[in-house]
């Protein structure tokens, strides 16, 4: 893992006080990553570290925020900000291996951070992280600003979490301890309880009934000192998420959850964290160049003949110069050209394929056999 922190050209005073973290939480497709790039490139002078969770063995949300346009390349000397890849899984299981290491590397530079970003994997209790915030070195240098939760707008107005209801119900009642209760729907909850500000995203895509009705249900399991804001296509003035000042880790503990007999443990050894993600399979799949619409026929059959809950990548699409990127939750899929190509960077496809019970071979195999041939 990279942490180089790019050095300002001009030295810098001593920080004063501690360094504020927001925690942007949400389940997997809700608009995350969207919203931190609209961050970035709103920054108005804020240098902000990000460190981002990878669930899967392609950096892919790290790979396109460090092309976000603004400078936050790899041993750039912009001061504009580094991102922190961790290694796969939810953060809340890295986060004695890997997150604390970062912490401490941030805190050494403290002088040159005006605040840090931290995306969580869509299969991420939001709670043990905040926690973490507690250990001693970290306590007297870092506060938790706030934790963010981005609600998928459409999905929720469906009675969802995630755009695919057959393969929450599949995971529902593939795990006999779950009763009549998606695990999905106590993830979102428990994202909701540790929220000190909640983004509905996507609220372009239903009308005014539905939001309302998403609002309200939202509203519903939310404490009153709660903000609720409406967002679309990530853009969230930074004014209204940066400086919440809520100092989440000292009262996180107070905060119910499904997993609070788990995310109370002490977090201050290398032992089993209490929950586990291993029914989530990460598939990673390198495809040649593919046409657009090849590719996403190929992802539409994928996700009706298996229980894929997200797709993201990047594709090299033949005779255009730029890459384009690929995202995908449930049954509905969006792409767009970002950058262009290097001369020096291989023309490649790169997916991360997130499901359950996927066999790797097959999945590789069903788009390869899909994607073959001109368009």
């Amino acid at each position: 893992m990279t942490s180089s922190l790019p050095l300002s050209p001009v030295a810098l005073p001593a920080a004063a006080g501690r360094i504020p973290a927001t925690i942007v939480t949400g389940f997997l497709g809700s608009g995350k990553t969207t919203l931190l790039r609209h961050l970035l490139q709103n920054a108005r002078g804020r240098r902000i570290a990000v460190i981002v969770n990878e669930f899967g063995e392609l950096g892919i949300d790290g790979e396109l925020l460090r092309n976000c346009a603004i400078g936050c390349e790899e041993d750039s000397a912009s001061p504009s900000g580094t991102v922190f890849e961790l290694a796969n899984g939810c953060l809340c299981c890295t986060v004695q291996e890997e997150f604390y290491p970062v912490m401490r590397e941030l805190i050494a530079r403290r002088a040159q951070i005006d605040h840090i970003l931290i995306e969580t994997s869509g299969l991420a209790l939001p709670k043990p992280l905040v926690q973490a915030f507690n250990w001693p070195e970290i306590k007297t240098a870092c506060t938790v600003d706030a934790v963010v939760t981005v609600v998928d707008v459409p999905a929720t107005a469906e009675g969802q979490f995630a755009a695919n209801p057959q393969a929450v119900d599949q995971q529902r009642r593939a795990d006999p301890n779950l009763d009549h209760e998606s695990p999905l729907h106590e993830l979102f909850e428990d994202q909701l309880s540790a929220a000190d500000l909640v983004v509905l995203s996507k609220t372009d895509l239903v009308d005014e009934q539905a939001l309302a009705g998403v609002e309200r249900t939202v509203r519903a399991a939310l404490p009153p000192e709660v903000g609720i804001v409406r967002v679309r296509h990530g853009e969230l003035d930074p004014a209204l998420l940066f400086g919440l000042d809520r100092e989440a880790e000292a009262h996180i503990h107070l905060r119910p959850g499904h997993h609070a007999h788990h995310d109370d443990e002490d977090h201050g050894d290398h032992g089993d964290h209490g929950h586990d993600h291993d029914a989530f399979d990460a598939v990673v799949v390198d495809l040649p160049e593919v046409g657009r619409e090849r590719l996403l026929d190929a992802l539409h059959a994928l996700v009706r003949t298996r229980t894929v809950y997200r797709v993201k990548g990047f594709a090299a699409v033949p005779g255009k110069p730029m890459r384009l990127v690929v995202h995908g939750v449930g049954r509905r899929f969006d792409s767009y050209f970002d950058r262009p190509w290097p001369a020096d960077e291989a023309r490649t496809t790169q997916l991360v394929v997130i499901g359950l019970e996927l066999e790797a071979a097959a999945v590789r195999e069903q788009l390869l056999q899909a994607t073959a041939g001109a368009d």
